[in-house]
């Protein structure tokens, strides 16, 4: 049995250790792009203008509007669905919340009918616009930690939607 010269071992040593570093940052790197993709709106800037306050939203490249923001003060990522009747939020999601579960409802998905549980949102932010009291659905069938914003938040505020882009408008007098 011969035994490699140390020079060439730590060599194949220091080889296994770049491939392993270049193959652990293209994993982030194209793992951030996918994330950019579902989510162009990770930081949502907003603009105060005299009497309102104004968040422009891009669509992803399915054309949904998702973005970050909170609710409660925890960290959440909203998708815009004005099809929807109120703010919806799935059973995992609505636990780490604490949202107290109020009647059951029936609610009409896009897979079906479904056994929601009436609940209420102390806050809800979205760039610098903030909702109080929030009327919502907690739907233990909802997969995923995504919450939709529906009507019950979104007939609160003034909305446009142009070329990829959703204007939101909160009026502050």
């Amino acid at each position: 049995m011969s035994q490699q010269p140390a020079g060439k071992r730590a060599g194949r040593i220091f080889m296994i250790l770049a491939w392993a570093a270049l193959l652990f940052l293209a994993t982030r790197y194209f793992g951030h792009l996918q994330q950019q993709r579902e989510n162009p709106n990770p930081v949502v800037a907003s603009e105060h203008g005299q009497g309102y306050i104004e968040v422009r939203l891009a669509s992803n490249g399915q054309g949904h509007f998702v973005a970050s923001g909170a609710i409660n003060g925890t960290a959440v990522q909203f998708m815009l669905d004005t099809g929807a009747t109120d703010v919806a939020v799935g059973k995992s999601l609505a636990e780490q919340l604490k949202l107290p579960y109020g009647y059951p409802i029936t609610v009409n998905t896009a897979n079906g009918q479904a056994q929601g549980y009436r609940t209420r949102l102390a806050s809800l932010r979205l760039g610098d616009i903030v909702l109080k009291d929030v009327r919502a659905v907690a739907i233990p069938d909802m997969d995923g930690d995504q919450v939709l914003l529906g009507m019950s938040a979104l007939k609160q505020l003034e909305f446009s939607q142009r070329g990829g882009t959703m204007l939101l408008r909160q009026t502050t007098q």
